[in-house]
């Protein structure tokens, strides 16, 4: 049986050490793969996607991965896997053929069964690309030696989706562009983004908004110092702007998120989302009202109750009571 939440490990990507963790939350590299002969899981009978993962876990063993198999979780566990971004949203972990893979300091963590067959993910603090993607590297290169995955010359790594077809492989960072937001810089900003074959969407991922100048920047193409060399644009764009933005109006926008969290009985997860955006850009200059750092709001965002397993009405007033203990008193 899996561990309590309380137990299960705090992922890696919340450590102290975050590189320029004022603007970037975390980096992440997917590698997605699917085995050669087997249909892909949307179609795949029952039997067959426990084949699978019987394959797989195998391979694990052969390749003396050191991963904690989970095939359960109860409701506080998933919002534990989610809310860490250790699994998506739709990941259906307590059906037969699907299990959640994890390494001791949750850095890296794999995925049977949910879209494709197998989805692997470094992911590590700050602005730490380079590190997430060595991660997940030499993981898929362990497992190639013991699985067969799908691949053609016309179309490269065999995918579920075909737009996921080819490199099979996904770099992301989550960045907090609160200052482009408030200077109204953030759309031309992206714009020369999307220019470089990069897309940007919300914390939530696909089809999610940018609550809180929470935004994930992401690449399926192109080689590595490419994706390095726009996000480093898109670092030193938010830093100017939070520089031209001056202390003053952030000290405004920080009093009355605090002033709303404290008369308010209940708090949505949108603007549990919008207080603890700016909250995080207080913190990140020491903001004397709010004694709290970065990375401590970072770890507020993992108990919001994102995919909630209970009522909106119950969980509303759960944000509003965290929030006011963690940044009222």
């Amino acid at each position: 049986m899996p561990a309590r939440a309380t137990s299960l490990p705090k992922p890696a990507w919340l450590a102290a050490d975050a590189p320029s963790g004022d603007v970037v939350l975390s980096s992440r590299c997917r590698i997605l793969r699917n085995l050669a002969g087997h249909k892909f899981p949307h179609a795949a009978t029952q039997i067959e996607q426990e084949t699978i993962l019987k394959e797989i876990l195998e391979a694990v063993t052969k390749a003396r991965l050191d991963l904690q198999v989970y095939r359960a979780a109860t409701p506080v566990e998933r919002e534990h896997f989610v809310a860490c971004r250790l699994i998506s949203h739709s990941f259906p972990i307590d059906k037969a053929g699907r299990a959640l893979l994890l390494n001791k300091d949750a850095s890296l963590s794999l995925m049977v069964n949910e879209e494709d067959h197998l989805r692997m993910q470094g992911l590590t603090p700050g602005w730490s690309i380079q590190q997430a993607s060595a991660l997940v590297q030499e993981t898929q290169k362990k497992l190639e030696k013991q699985l067969h995955f799908a691949w053609s010359p016309a179309f490269g790594h065999l995918a579920a989706s075909p737009f996921n077809a080819g490199e099979g492989r996904r770099l992301s960072s989550m960045f907090h562009l609160i200052g482009l937001a408030q200077s109204r810089r953030l759309p031309t900003v992206l714009r020369a983004l999307s220019s470089r074959g990069l897309v940007a969407r919300g914390l939530f991922g696909e089809a999610s908004r940018a609550i809180g100048a929470f935004m994930q920047v992401s690449a399926t193409t192109g080689p590595l110092a490419e994706f390095m060399g726009a996000c480093d644009y898109l670092l030193q764009e938010e830093r100017s702007a939070r520089s031209s933005l001056g202390r003053p109006v952030l000290e405004d926008k920080a009093s009355q998120a605090l002033d709303f969290l404290q008369n308010s009985p209940s708090i949505t997860l949108p603007d549990a989302l919008r207080i603890l955006g700016w909250a995080r850009w207080a913190a990140s200059i020491g903001w004397t009202t709010l004694p709290i750092s970065p990375r401590q709001v970072d770890t507020l965002l993992t108990s919001l109750e994102l995919r909630t397993h209970t009522k909106e009405e119950h969980a509303a007033q759960n944000r509003a009571e965290l929030l006011r203990q963690a940044l009222i008193g």
